[in-house]
């Protein structure tokens, strides 16, 4: 076929850098690379199509409602404020991050840091400690912020809280909420999930209960989180058939934390 699955030694953030310099090197150039995740704005742009879809079921017409979004690069919270800057009525963004809670930080401190190198997580998909999509939501707000962490310009931040409620998640905090979730409601929420809607509860307990609808996104089915689900629910969700096939032997290659040796994989394996 023509996929390759590659692991490479190291953090998500490791893997983004390598993907960011082949995209800037002029020697790849010929092989017209481009990007399956949000650093691409053909991949982003779609994801703020499901908010309009949720909208439509869960809201009155022009009611607001509130979306508590677990992030870690950030592409499902630029989706989710380019639909309102089109019109959704979105009262307010809850961007709920897990201990790479470098935005949050910036929300109450007014100081952007970078996680370097990024914290693990149960919400592993959220590892990531200078989201890629964070430059876009800076620059909405006129401010600027380069891949390398640093802040030219401050966005308003004055605005940004108005509409953004940002809150960092812990492991701990993680866990319980799949546990009384689970033990209250009978509703399996995977570690992602979980985040999003710890987050919400932290809303409510700093603003108070807002009288609107409020929806929580999760980011894949419960079945892809099999173990942590098994470990402290004791339950082992049913896999759709779509998942089923991820139980099948693995075909991938490991490479070193080494761009050098990643291009030289490109090279090998596009160039034919």
């Amino acid at each position: 076929g023509n996929v390759r699955a590659v692991s490479v030694d190291g953090k998500f953030d490791d893997c983004q850098k390598m993907v960011k310099s082949a995209f800037l090197d002029p020697e790849l150039r010929l092989f017209h690379l481009t990007s399956g995740n949000s650093i691409n704005i053909g991949r982003l742009l779609p994801q703020m199509v499901y908010y309009f879809y949720a909208y439509s079921r869960l809201a009155k017409y022009e009611e607001k409602v509130i979306f508590s979004i677990p992030s870690g690069n950030f592409g499902n919270a630029i989706g989710c404020e380019i639909a309102y800057r089109m019109g959704l009525p979105v009262e307010k963004i809850i961007i709920a991050t897990n201990e790479n809670d470098e935005f949050p930080g910036f929300l109450q401190n007014g100081r952007y840091e970078k996680i370097s190198p990024s914290r693990r997580c149960l919400s592993n998909s959220m590892n990531v400690g200078h989201p890629s999509n964070l430059g876009r939501l800076f620059d909405l707000y006129g401010g600027n912020v380069d891949k390398d962490g640093y802040v030219h310009r401050n966005p308003d931040r004055t605005a940004m809280r108005r509409h953004i409620f940002g809150v960092g998640i812990s492991d701990s905090e993680t866990i319980d909420t799949m546990v009384r979730i689970w033990r209250e409601k009978k509703v399996i929420l995977e570690p992602h999930g979980a985040v999003a809607f710890a987050g919400l509860e932290s809303f409510r307990e700093q603003e108070g209960e807002p009288d609107l609808p409020q929806i929580v996104l999760e980011t894949a089915h419960p079945g892809k989180f099999s173990e942590v689900l098994q470990e402290y629910l004791g339950v082992t969700p049913e896999m759709p058939e779509s998942l089923k096939h991820l139980q099948l032997k693995n075909h991938y290659i490991v490479l070193p934390n080494e761009y050098r040796i990643f291009k030289e994989y490109l090279f090998e394996n596009l160039k034919r």
